[in-house]
């Protein structure tokens, strides 16, 4: 019960990623795993879930999530979004809105 309080539950959600290749997600929590210690990582379908210690920073995550993009070439395409809700903390992995426009 103890252990319960001392940790918090973070959603990614990773459904955008997935769809463009669901390699990049297993990257993600292997790069998110070995880059911050002492958490667990599982995954349900289009999302991972972080257990991670009280202390840590919601802010820290989405910094391991922005390296991971850059790291991967993928910060024109993707983007970390905060989840806005009571009962869920975390960020949904969204692609990015790109508009083509063609001149004469």
């Amino acid at each position: 019960m103890s252990e319960k309080s001392d940790t918090k539950k973070i959603i990614l959600n990773v459904k955008d990623l997935s769809f463009k290749n669901d390699q990049y997600v297993m990257d993600l929590m292997r790069y998110i795993s070995e880059t911050l210690s002492n958490l667990e990582i599982t995954r349900n379908a289009m999302e991972v879930e972080i257990k991670a210690p009280k202390n840590m920073s919601k802010k820290t995550i989405k910094l391991r999530i922005k390296k991971f993009l850059h790291k991967k070439e993928l910060t024109n395409y993707f983007r970390p979004i905060s989840i806005t809700s009571k009962e869920i903390e975390g960020y949904t992995v969204k692609e990015k809105k790109t508009i083509e426009l063609s001149y004469y």
